[in-house]
């Protein structure tokens, strides 16, 4: 398997799959090949559909999940060992479509409020104040900061896009405290050794720190904050074509989700139940 891994991580890499990606198509065909006992060579149709059906039935796998492993499998054997894939034969199965959760704006700055490291309190503001993806974030730079043009640059963002986003003012004032304070070199936020950018596991722990203090019992990530981001700016009457922009989607039909998460009595619609009832009080009286 050791010359078949190195392959498809060449392979992968020349078409500029990222390190995240290679590493997770590569223990996907790795758990493949051990759970058959055998080398991927020397598997086929039947092994994969008996995988695939384990990682459902045993595994209790969601439906991303084991199509992500399909989509890993697929790859290999089309593009590493040269085989003909079966779409009609091995399926991928129906994602359920959800909506995201989001935090109300008095939710949004509880968690501010309960932040008393600085550092955190910039990291978070920072995200939902741009609408960042984690990875985003931990991957800022000083001068992606421009603050005579009051926007962030955001380098390489997912789909290796560069694009701009908001730079509030309250989240600039925070910065430059931070800034003051801390004297970060490089990334804007770095690791705890000083040097590179912070985890994007720390980020996610510091949210849920935060969170817990202030008995939020929805369930939340960093990710959450962007969402969030994405709906108050709908909610303030933002063109849902420059959220797109500022979201870094490719496709408008994603971020149109945010539509379903605006909440409706901002929106002045009223139920028809209610003005039929309405016009029935009106006649009685």
């Amino acid at each position: 398997m050791s010359e078949l891994r190195e392959k498809l991580k060449m392979n992968m890499e020349l078409r500029g799959y990222s390190p995240g990606t290679i590493k997770a198509y590569t223990n996907h065909v790795s758990n493949f090949a051990k759970f058959c006992n055998n080398s991927p060579k020397f598997l086929g149709e039947k092994e994969i559909l008996e995988y695939l059906h384990y990682c459902i039935m045993k595994k209790k796998l969601s439906e991303c999940s084991v199509n992500y492993i399909n989509s890993s499998l697929k790859f290999f054997y089309t593009k590493i060992l040269n085989r003909h894939w079966n779409m009609d034969r091995i399926t991928r199965l129906k994602e359920p479509k959800k909506l995201p959760s989001i935090l109300s704006r008095e939710e949004i700055k509880s968690i501010f409020d309960v932040t008393e490291n600085l550092k955190h309190k910039a990291i978070l503001m920072t995200v939902y104040s741009a609408g960042l993806r984690v990875s985003e974030v931990c991957n800022l730079k000083i001068k992606d900061i421009d603050s005579k043009n009051m926007q962030i640059l955001i380098r390489q963002g997912k789909g290796k896009k560069d694009r701009y986003s908001l730079l509030s003012k309250v989240n600039l004032e925070v910065l430059r405290e931070y800034w003051k304070r801390y004297h970060p070199t490089e990334y804007l936020f770095s690791g705890s050794g000083g040097t590179g950018s912070i985890s994007h596991r720390s980020v996610q722990r510091m949210l849920e720190r935060s969170i817990k203090k202030t008995g939020i019992t929805k369930k939340s990530s960093v990710h959450t904050l962007r969402h969030s981001f994405a709906t108050h700016l709908l909610e303030d009457g933002t063109d849902i074509c420059y959220i797109q922009r500022l979201l870094g989607h490719a496709q408008i039909t994603t971020t149109t989700v945010y539509l379903h998460l605006r909440r409706m009595d901002l929106l002045n619609i009223k139920s028809p139940l209610d003005t039929l009832l309405d016009k029935k009080d009106e006649q009685d009286d």
